[in-house]
Parts: C-alpha cells; sequence; structure tokens
C-alpha cells in the first residue's frame, strides 16, 4: 500500500481512460462521456496536463522524509550503482457515483514529491566526536528545548564572555563621557570657587655655595656709586674693604668728580651716604673712596685669584644701567687676559694695563668697580671691563651691552694697590727701565732707539740697563711665556710688584739670550 492514498502500488485505477469493465457489484450505472484534451497526453503524467485531467482530484498528502538521527553516517551510493527509478504517483479511483457529481473543484498543482531516501545498511555504531556541535545538524530530529530552557551544548561560556564584553565596553564609555564632563566642568568653571593651589612648604634657606646664598652674604657689602663731575656723571658699583668705611671701585667711576664733583654710596637695605675719593691710579684702573656716619659695616673677604681656574663658578653683583644689586653668575672662562682700556687723553696717560680674569658672567655698564665672587663668596676680581661688539673693549662709559666677555682685575693685584693708595694715597708700578716702540708691528716688544723727550731708551742705571738690554733689542718671552706687543710686555711686568725677578728673552741681531732682571718703581704713576 502506498502510504497516504490506500491504494495498492501498480494497481491502476477504475474508470481511468481506456479502462476494462467495472468491478462486479449491484448494478451498474453508465457514465456520460468524458471529453478529450484538447493536446496530446503528457507522456509523464504530470497534473495538470496529463491524465486523469483537469477534474483529477488533489494529489495524495506529501510527508516529509525522515531525516536521520543526529549521528549517524550516511554512506554515498557506490559509484557506478544504480539508482533506482522513482516510482510514478498512482491515480485514485473516483468512488462509484450514486447521483450526477458536482463539479469539482482542481486543487492547486503540486509539486512531485520526492520519493524517500532508500533505508542505508545496517552499519555498527559509532562514537559521537567529543565536540558536540562539530557534527551538528539544525533539521535533525530529536528532543526539542521548551522556550526558555538552558543550552547544553556550551551556551553559558558563551554568554558569559558577551556579558563581560558589554560590561566592559560600558565601563569604557562611561570612563570617556565622565573625562569629557569633568574637563568641561573644570575649563568652564562650573562648580563653585576656583582655589589655586600653592608649594607646600619649601626649602629653609639655601646652601652657602649655591648662587643664593652667595647673593645673601655679599649683597649688605656692595654699594651703588652715583657720581656726578662738572662734565659727566655715571653710575658704577663698590665694595667695602673693612670696617673704617673704604670702598675698592674702578678709577674710571669716580674719575668724573676728582676735581670737586660729589659722591654718593648707596647700600642694599638703601641707606645712602656721601663718600670721598681716598686715591686713585689710572694705570691699574683703581679707586679707594670712604664712606662716614656708617656703622656695622661688613667687609668682603678678598681671595686669592693665583688659585682661581678655568671653569670655577663666578658670581658678579653691580648696578648694570643703574640697576642696583643685580646679581649674575657665570664661569672663569680664561685667564692672564691682557687688555687696556681708557686711552682718552691724548698722553696715554690714563690707559689701564690688566693681566684680566676673563668671565661670561653678564657684565654691562654701572657693573664697573663690582666684586666678582667665588663659590666661598670671596672676591677674585673686581669687574673692569667688557668686549663690545662694536668698538672693542670698554669700561663703564661705553654703552655697549654684555657679549659674554668681560674682564675683572686679580684681586691679588688690586688688593696690593688698594693698600697702597689707602696708606700713601699713590700706587707704585714696577719697570725695567726701557722706552718701548709701540709702533712696532712684528712678533714682540721692541725697545725703541730714543726716549720721547730725546733722551736714551735705555734708563741709566735702571734695571734693564743692569741686565744688559740695549736700544733695538727684542724682548719675546717673560718667564718662558711669549709676549707679542710692547702693551702686553707692560702688562706681564704690571701683574708684578717692585722688587720681584724676571727672566726675559732677547733677540739681538738674529741670536736669542735670557737675561734676569729685578723690577723697580717708577717715579711717577
Amino acid at each position: 500500500m502506498d502510504e497516504g492514498n490506500g491504494v495498492p502500488q501498480g494497481a491502476e485505477p477504475a474508470g481511468a481512460a481506456g479502462a476494462g469493465p467495472m468491478p462486479d457489484g449491484d448494478f451498474e450505472l453508465a457514465r456520460p462521456e468524458r471529453p478529450s484534451p484538447l493536446h496530446e497526453p503528457d507522456p509523464y503524467s504530470t497534473p495538470p496536463y496529463g491524465e486523469p485531467g483537469p477534474w483529477a482530484p488533489a494529489p495524495p498528502v506529501q510527508h516529509p522524509v525522515a531525516t536521520p538521527a543526529q549521528g549517524t553516517v550516511m554512506t554515498p551510493p557506490a559509484v557506478g550503482a544504480a539508482v533506482p527509478p522513482e516510482p510514478a504517483p498512482a491515480p485514485i479511483a473516483p468512488a462509484p457515483l450514486t447521483a450526477p457529481a458536482a463539479p469539482i473543484t482542481p486543487a492547486p498543482p503540486t509539486m512531485p514529491t520526492a520519493p524517500p531516501a532508500p533505508a542505508s545498511a545496517s552499519l555498527p555504531a559509532r562514537q559521537l566526536p567529543a565536540d558536540p556541535w562539530g557534527r551538528y545538524d539544525p533539521w535533525a530530529a530529536g528532543s526539542l528545548q521548551q522556550p526558555g530552557a538552558v543550552a547544553v551544548h556550551g551556551g553559558r561560556p558563551r554568554r558569559r564572555r558577551a556579558a563581560l564584553g558589554w560590561t566592559l565596553a560600558l565601563v569604557l564609555v562611561a570612563a570617556g563621557i565622565g573625562g569629557l564632563v569633568g574637563g568641561y566642568v573644570e575649563r568652564e568653571g562650573i562648580g563653585g570657587e576656583v582655589t589655586l593651589p600653592g608649594a607646600k612648604g619649601g626649602p629653609a634657606g639655601r646652601a652657602p655655595d649655591s648662587v643664593a646664598g652667595i647673593a645673601a652674604r655679599a649683597l649688605p657689602s656692595v654699594v651703588t656709586l652715583h657720581v656726578a663731575g662738572t662734565d659727566e656723571e655715571g653710575t658704577g658699583t663698590g665694595f667695602v674693604l673693612d670696617d673704617r668705611g673704604h670702598i675698592l671701585t674702578n678709577n674710571h667711576v669716580v674719575a668724573p668728580a676728582a676735581s670737586g664733583g660729589k659722591i654718593s654710596a648707596t647700600f642694599s637695605d638703601g641707606t645712602s651716604v656721601k663718600a670721598t675719593v681716598v686715591g686713585r691710579d689710572s694705570g691699574y684702573d683703581l679707586a679707594v673712596v670712604q664712606v662716614s656716619g656708617v656703622h656695622g659695616l661688613t667687609p668682603l673677604t678678598l681671595g686669592d685669584s693665583d688659585d682661581v681656574r678655568v671653569g670655577d663658578p663666578v658670581v658678579a653683583i653691580g648696578a648694570p644701567f643703574d640697576l642696583a644689586n643685580t646679581v649674575t653668575a657665570g664661569i672663569i672662562s680664561a685667564k692672564e687676559r691682557p687688555i687696556t682700556a681708557g686711552g682718552e687723553k691724548s698722553d696715554g696717560s690714563d690707559v689701564s694695563y690688566v693681566d684680566a680674569l676673563q668671565t661670561d658672567a653678564p657684565i654691562n655698564p654701572g657693573n664697573s668697580g663690582g666684586p666678582l665672587l667665588d663659590s666661598r663668596a670671596h672676591v677674585i676680581g673686581i669687574n673692569s671691563a667688557i668686549r663690545s661688539a662694536d668698538s672693542g673693549s670698554e669700561t663703564e662709559s661705553g654703552q655697549a651691552g654684555s657679549i659674554g666677555l668681560g674682564f675683572a682685575i686679580p684681586v691679588n693685584q688690586a688688593k696690593r694697590v688698594a693698600e697702597e693708595l689707602i696708606n700713601d694715597g699713590r700706587a707704585t708700578h714696577p719697570v725695567i727701565g726701557v722706552d718701548l716702540d709701540m709702533g712696532y708691528s712684528g712678533d714682540g716688544a721692541r725697545v725703541d732707539s730714543r726716549a720721547p723727550d730725546g733722551g736714551p731708551a735705555v734708563l741709566k742705571g735702571g734695571p734693564a740697563e743692569r741686565a744688559g738690554l740695549k736700544a733695538g733689542d727684542l724682548i719675546t718671552e717673560v718667564d718662558g711665556e711669549p709676549v707679542h706687543t710692547g702693551a702686553e710686555l707692560i702688562i706681564r711686568i704690571r701683574a708684578h710688584q717692585p722688587g720681584d725677578r724676571l727672566r726675559l728673552t732677547v733677540e739681538r741681531g738674529g741670536t736669542e739670550r735670557e737675561v734676569s732682571v729685578v723690577l723697580g718703581t717708577a717715579d711717577q704713576n
């Protein structure tokens, strides 16, 4: 029997076109003649074009083909094996008619039903894979889960991971929104009064060798000098030498008031008093003034300029451009720099010759006469000149600014001169007793042929004559150090004091020899 229509397979339905006599019964009714279709019968019997025609009953009910249970291995047919033909659907015989039949409405055409899959051969049971999802068939027969039932094949870990991912995403989004809102609130000043943070205390003091520590100790002993003369006025700096009110400064600072001018000294606490000139020396560019009526003065300690090394830190204090109590810092960038300053007078009596300390601590007009201090707040130099980009070395009268080349008189030399100025009112100059040819353009310092007044160039009975020097001799070295000009020889000599012995290298007629000279004292500055 064909499941679904109740007709034995292979039996021809009764009443089909071209059928034999009706089966036996009580009576036989004549059936009306059925019209033939307008086209040739469909050899494939596909409704609605084949038999039994447009009045054929609906095709049998189509049941879904049973699908093998999950895990059943399907065996494909062997290559070359015959595939069983699809059985044609058996027509259904109409029921016997007892009355004229009413017209039958044809059902919608239905696609032919696929034959059921042939039963597979009996196979031994096969163990399921470890992964229950590896061969999952969503259409396989089996128990279905009710809505809301908990999945048993790994559903919980996946849901946990999804929940964790969504949680992290929400946290990141919330943090970003909070940061934006917080930044906007802070930027717009929303939310109350603004309280600015401040430092939580600070160091109680400064190290003694720091710039701040050096300045704190030195500033009470530094004064700003305001000088007014008949023709000019200016500002400079000085520092206290002793408790008697002696103050050391540069000669070019007080020179305008040398003949009837006024000098006032202002201390770092604002106290201002009058000052008078004790002594000055243009050749060393040093001067000493004295103040009175001031008590509790603290002199600065004088250091040792011979012990200074290139690269040592230094601090300069002064009043650049009348800005009192200005502190700058730098290093010693060179030693024994032969410099000359002044020279405004035709006879050259105002030229100063300095074997200077060079520093890159900023020094400007107004710093002249101020102290150059080492890391112990000891004075190692007196700031005197700067190198100008336009006009070379300038003293206080020049208005050029600092380019990092400042020069200070070594304190060892200044100490001797200051003592002489305080004690004697004048300073001594060491000499060798010769007149030099300052116009000589060769290398070295040449002794002139005659003195400016027409006398001999080598002073009779002087140190040079006793050492055997003659007019025209060329001096090339002092104590083994080369000299290149007459001014440089003077600077090397003035770096010493009368009574010192020097070793000179002298060239005469192409022959060099060394001579020993004991320095004498000049008759006048």
